[in-house]
């Protein structure tokens, strides 16, 4: 039988369009637009200013605090600007602008294609080229893998395991990473173990990606300690607590990390990330976005430099078509509506996905009947219809002990309402204002 997780979950359309549509690289823009935050924690800090020449893989913005990251030009030209530019949300970001001018790259990256395999450094030396790559999270939520990595003192890491999960409806990236660059995953699997001195590693697959599975199984022969584990397809499997719970039977207790049960969680697009930056010197300046839609006649994935403005993508695949309702930054589940599409590619973009007219409208929402279905599929095991009511009433400080901050914000309960009551943006909400009380007495 397959494994998954125990608690709550749903079963949305895979729709996965662009499954079958082999990686292709994206031509570079005229202009790069790159955000000195691209990670969960402190912004980096600009070094380079207007009239500066870099080439891809130099660094331009240097980590700030522990919880930070490095970031480096993905293209060859000359910094039009350091100023404040508008993100995908419509945020204003620190950013540089760089001219493309040609496509040179820093002399120390290895640019060839042979495999290198074997890794001699120490685990130290390991997080100290990872953490000088600037490498985050690449499943979206960009947390710095240097801190991942450093285990606290008193805390050990008895397994890796390995995202390759996807759960997102009509996202396909690490599907294609899994097919298209086993090998270099493989030896990252292999690096990250070794940075955590571990011995053992899973990779999760759901079971709607059988060639994955089967590739993988067959490429991770040759690499002892690596198994690679089919799961059933249910969302959100992708998440962490989830994740280790289906492949370890183990459950993280509320207010703990993953870590407190003996794991350490990373994403295949990371694992990848690791090889590349370890083994051939490359920093984190590209990444692989998968750009979709059911009106779109050919969804694709695509090798985008980091700072290419969306609009390119969108362009690139025919643009944007007609019927789009809303374009989505990421998943339909998870993802945020898009309000500027000439916003860039960050590390954290995972897909792009255009909604039609019909997709995209919300249905009117109706009083609660009660029928409890948001407390069925709750991954985390809370009371969404709860939380939301108390989140409208603004009762933020009776609502501390009903765990609001421990929402992975997954959209399984707006997603199964009948009522259509859109209780993810209330829980949202209710988060946020937690988490400041929370912050307050420290």
């Amino acid at each position: 039988m397959l494994k998954t997780f125990k608690i709550g979950g749903i079963h949305p359309c895979d729709s996965k369009l662009s499954k079958g549509a082999s990686i292709e690289i994206l031509p570079l823009p005229a202009k790069v637009v790159i955000p000195a935050s691209q990670h969960i924690g402190a912004p980096a800090t600009v070094i380079v200013k207007k009239g500066d020449r870099v080439k891809a893989g130099d660094i331009i913005a240097t980590a700030s605090g522990f919880v930070s990251a490095n970031v480096h030009s993905s293209v060859s030209g000359t910094v039009q600007a350091v100023d404040m530019q508008k993100d995908a949300m419509g945020i204003a970001r620190q950013s540089v602008t760089i001219a493309v001018e040609g496509d040179e790259w820093n002399e120390t990256i290895d640019r060839s294609d042979e495999l290198v395999a074997e890794c001699n450094l120490s685990s130290k030396e390991i997080i100290d080229k990872i953490a000088a790559a600037g490498i985050v999270g690449m499943g979206g939520a960009t947390f710095p893998t240097q801190v991942k990595l450093s285990v606290p003192s008193g805390k050990k890491a008895e397994f890796l395991i390995i995202n390759g999960v996807e759960c997102e409806p009509y996202l396909t990236a690490d599907h294609r990473v899994m097919l298209e660059k086993a090998p270099q995953l493989l030896a990252g699997v292999r690096i990250l173990c070794k940075a955590l001195e571990v011995d053992r590693a899973f990779i999760g697959i759901e079971n709607n990606k059988r060639d994955a599975i089967e590739h993988l199984t067959r490429e991770a022969a040759s690499y002892p300690g690596i198994t690679v584990v089919p799961l059933k397809v249910k969302y959100p499997q992708g998440g962490e607590k989830q994740l280790i719970d289906a492949i370890v039977g183990r459950q993280v207790p509320s207010g703990a990390l993953p870590i407190d049960v003996g794991a350490v969680v990373q994403n295949v697009g990371t694992a990848l990330a690791v090889y590349e930056a370890v083994q051939k010197n490359k920093p984190l300046f590209e990444r692989v976005v998968t750009v979709t839609g059911k009106d779109f006649s050919s969804p694709k994935n695509l090798l985008v430099r980091i700072g290419t403005p969306i609009a390119s993508l969108l362009e690139y695949c025919g643009g944007i078509p007609e019927t789009t309702g809303k374009i989505i930054n990421g998943g339909p589940m998870m993802g945020r509506s898009l309000c500027n599409p000439e916003a860039p590619v960050t590390k954290g973009t995972s897909g792009i996905l255009c909604m039609n007219d019909k997709e995209a409208a919300r249905e009117p929402d109706t009083p609660c009947i009660r029928c409890a279905k948001c407390v069925s599929v709750c991954p985390m095991g809370l009371e969404p219809y709860l939380i939301n009511v108390m989140s409208r009433k603004k009762m933020f400080a009776e609502l501390e002990v009903h765990r609001p901050t421990d929402c992975i914000e997954c959209g399984s309960c707006s997603f199964t309402c009948p009522a259509h009551i859109p209780l993810l943006d209330h829980i949202r909400v209710a988060k946020g204002e937690v988490m400041k009380i929370i912050r307050s007495r420290k």
